[in-house]
C-alpha cells in the first residue's frame, strides 16, 4: 500500500480547492479536464467527475485542484473529496495513463551565479522536489538519482536541491566557465528524460523513520511541528519563513530553524546549499538575520548562531 497523504488548500477563488499530495502525481506535466470524456487518460479525474458538483479537474505535479458548481459549498464536501483522493492513490490508482513511447518532456534549465563563488545554481522551469534536500557526498545521495549522477563528475563537491533548482558546490580543480555548460546540459537532459530527482521515500521525508530507525542523511529535514515549539520559537520560524527564506532561496541556499535558547536569547539556524560555507554568510547572518530578529522580537533574541548543513 502507498503512503500518500492529502492536505486541503483553499485558493483565492472560492469555487476552487487544491488537494495537495505529499508526493508527485505527474512528471513535470499539468492537465485540465472539463468533463469525463476529456479525462479519458486520467482514471482519477474520471472518478471525480462522478461527483455531481465537479465542474473542472486540474492535475499538476503534486496536487489536484477542483472547480465546483454552486450546488454545494466546499466545507460540506472537501473532507470527503480529500479522503476519496487519498484512498484512491493509496490503493495504487493511476493518475495519468502514459504511453510506452512517451515523448521527452520539454524542460529548460539556466545557470545563475550565487554569492558563494564555489556554488552555481541551475534553475529549471519545472518543480523538482517538494522538500529541500542536501547531499555532502555520493553515499548521502542514494535516495537521489540526480545527485548521485552529479557526484560522478569529479569536480562536484556537494549538491543541494530545492523547489525548482539545483545548487552545485564545486572543488577548486575546475572553474565555472569550464564546466557550467556541461552541468546545465546534463541536468536538462536528465529532467527531460523524465527521471526522478528524489525517490519517493526521500521526497516525503519518511525514509528510514519507521520502527524508530534513523532517517538516512539523504532524506530531507523533517518538517517542524510548530505545536511542539514555545511561542518565541514559533515567532522565529514564522519570520524565517516569510522574510528570510525567499531571499536565501534566490541565492541558491536554504535556512532552517534549529533551536532557541531563552536563557542566552540565542537562535541557532542551519545553513544549506550556497549559504553553507559561503564567505559572505557570516556578514549576512549578523547584519541581516540577527538584526531583523532583534528588531522584531525585542528582548527575546540577541544573537544568531549558524551551523553548516
Amino acid at each position: 500500500m502507498e503512503n500518500y497523504t492529502i492536505n486541503i488548500q483553499h485558493t483565492t477563488q472560492a469555487g476552487i480547492v487544491k488537494f495537495e499530495a505529499n508526493k508527485f502525481l505527474t512528471k513535470h506535466e499539468n492537465f485540465e479536464f472539463k468533463n469525463i470524456d476529456e479525462a479519458a487518460k486520467s482514471p482519477i479525474a474520471q472518478q471525480l467527475f462522478y461527483l455531481p458538483f465537479v465542474k473542472t479537474v486540474y492535475i499538476s505535479q503534486n496536487f489536484i485542484a477542483i472547480e465546483k458548481y454552486d450546488i454545494v459549498e466546499w466545507p460540506e464536501v472537501e473532507n470527503e473529496v480529500a479522503e476519496q483522493i487519498e484512498n484512491y492513490l493509496n490503493k495504487g490508482g493511476v493518475v495519468i495513463k502514459t504511453d510506452d513511447q512517451q515523448k521527452n518532456i520539454p524542460v529548460t534549465v539556466y545557470a545563475e551565479s550565487t554569492p558563494n563563488p564555489k556554488v552555481m545554481k541551475f534553475v529549471s522551469n519545472r518543480k523538482l522536489v517538494l522538500h529541500a534536500a542536501e547531499f555532502k557526498n555520493i553515499d548521502d545521495a542514494k535516495e537521489s538519482p540526480l545527485a548521485e549522477k552529479l557526484f560522478h563528475f569529479p569536480f562536484v563537491k556537494e549538491v543541494f536541491i530545492d523547489e525548482n533548482y539545483v545548487s552545485v558546490n564545486k572543488y577548486d580543480v575546475a572553474q565555472w566557465e569550464e564546466i557550467t555548460m556541461e552541468l546545465r546540459e546534463f541536468i536538462r537532459n536528465f529532467l527531460q528524460e523524465g527521471n526522478s530527482v528524489l525517490n519517493n521515500d526521500a521526497v516525503t521525508g519518511t525514509a528510514g523513520q519507521e520502527n524508530g530507525s534513523e532517517a538516512p542523511k539523504s532524506a530531507p529535514k523533517p518538517q517542524i511541528n510548530l505545536d511542539e515549539l514555545d511561542d518565541t520559537s514559533q515567532q522565529v520560524v514564522a519570520i524565517l519563513e516569510e522574510y528570510i527564506k525567499p531571499a536565501v532561496a534566490s541565492d541558491g541556499g536554504n535556512i532552517l530553524f534549529d533551536s532557541y535558547n531563552e536563557e542566552s536569547r540565542t537562535v541557532k539556524v542551519i545553513l544549506q546549499g550556497a549559504c553553507s560555507g559561503c564567505p559572505s554568510s557570516t556578514m549576512t547572518l549578523k547584519s541581516g538575520i540577527e538584526t531583523m530578529l532583534r528588531d522584531m522580537l525585542k528582548g527575546k533574541v540577541d544573537y544568531v548562531e549558524a551551523v553548516n548543513g
